[in-house]
């Protein structure tokens, strides 16, 4: 089934040289969650250049381009993310064989990136039936400790007005249509410490650490409560061998796709940290991360999101994209029961890893895609 028209197709056709192109310069500028300053300055340059006239970078370092925005008209929000999982700021160099594209980033999210910019200017560029207003965002901190901050900036500024969002992440295969809630800590003990033999007996800080890490573990979670987790992410601590450890900390979340599921954690996790704390032991609690679950999308809504994304994936991919739950900037739209959905465009594999790649020959239809979706929420 033929989507798009041929003026729009003809335009995907020509610009699939230049969509690896920019893809490969995205992958080149570094772009850490809360750094991505330099990402940032290059896409708002670019959607100034293809026509963007009024793009800027807000407080949260959100290239923000706004389309055919008015007072009066609902506003559909279309975004990727900036940031990429990695902490490094010396420059990547994308590796590039005839199947492939591997770079640290670059499918998370950086093709998807890349996909949206040259599909919104193609919509800027051409006169096309539009009955709402439209931001095109290239979003910071989706990543980890990035806590969403964009997405909260952008609700923030805009939510009150904002119809729907569709985020661009992950690969052709899945949709993310529910979110994943979590609670991130970074918990820490403390003892007095001493030397191993002459102050034997004495609290060790990692000791008392790994009983309460196991205490966690032991956490029963209902079955009523949606699809829950927990985990211990990072442990450190100690002086040496032949020290009676001081401190000890380590990172620790739980996430689940139902908001009585991350209720229970908390009240869970809290009691625990409180019988801990009542055997006079030194406990410090610091919450580094808060990722909401869904609330209550208007349910037609949500259904033409899915569907559209459905059908314009299949009818260029030959792919029809699963529906599942996920921790993505959609997250804080469904959170405030704004409708969203966070279709990928690209296929690839090794997320999260310096392995990471796409497949090159999923670049030109994963744009096919966009535009078809772009068009379809627009009207």
């Amino acid at each position: 089934m033929e989507l798009l028209s041929s003026k729009a197709l003809e335009y995907a056709e020509a610009s699939a040289g230049e969509l690896e192109q920019l893809l490969l310069t995205l992958c080149r500028i570094p772009a850490p969650s809360h750094k991505e300053d330099e990402r940032a300055k290059f896409c708002r340059d670019w959607f100034i250049a293809a026509g963007g006239k009024d793009t800027y970078i807000d407080a949260a370092k959100n290239v923000v381009c706004p389309w055919h925005l008015s007072e009066d008209k609902p506003i559909i929000v279309f975004m990727a993310h900036t940031d990429t999982v990695f902490p490094d700021l010396t420059p990547f160099e994308p590796v590039v064989t005839d199947e492939r594209i591997s770079c640290p980033g670059v499918g998370d999210d950086t093709a998807n990136l890349a996909a949206l910019m040259v599909a919104s200017r193609y919509m800027m560029q051409h006169e096309l039936p539009i009955g709402c207003g439209v931001l095109f965002v290239a979003n910071s901190c989706e990543e980890g400790l990035g806590n969403l901050k964009g997405s909260r900036q952008l609700m923030k500024d805009y939510g009150s007005r904002i119809r729907a969002v569709v985020s661009f992440d992950g690969y052709l295969e899945g949709i993310t249509h529910q979110a994943v809630g979590s609670h991130r800590y970074r918990i820490e003990v403390r003892t007095e410490g001493g030397h191993s033999y002459a102050n034997f007996g004495r609290p060790n800080a990692i000791h008392l650490l790994s009983n309460l890490i196991g205490t966690l573990y032991d956490i029963k979670v209902p079955d009523n409560m949606g699809y829950t987790t927990y985990n211990v992410g990072c442990i450190e601590g100690g002086t040496s061998v032949n020290t009676i450890a001081q401190n000890a900390s380590m990172l620790y979340e739980y996430r689940s796709d139902d908001r009585a599921g991350l209720g229970f954690m908390h009240q869970a996790f809290e009691q625990v940290i409180d019988d801990f704390r009542s055997k006079g032991i030194d406990v410090r609690v610091e919450m580094i991360g808060e990722r909401p679950c869904s609330g209550s999308p208007d349910a037609g809504m949500m259904r033409w999101l899915e569907n559209t994304a459905q059908q314009a994936v299949k009818a260029y991919t030959g792919i029809l994209p699963g529906l599942g739950s996920g921790s993505t900037d959609c997250n804080i739209p469904l959170s405030m029961d704004i409708p969203a959905i966070c279709p990928g465009l690209i296929s690839g594999g090794g997320a999260h890893t310096r392995e990471e790649y796409i497949l090159r020959k999923s670049l030109l239809p994963g744009l096919k895609a966009c535009l078809a979706m772009l068009s379809a929420y627009v009207k």
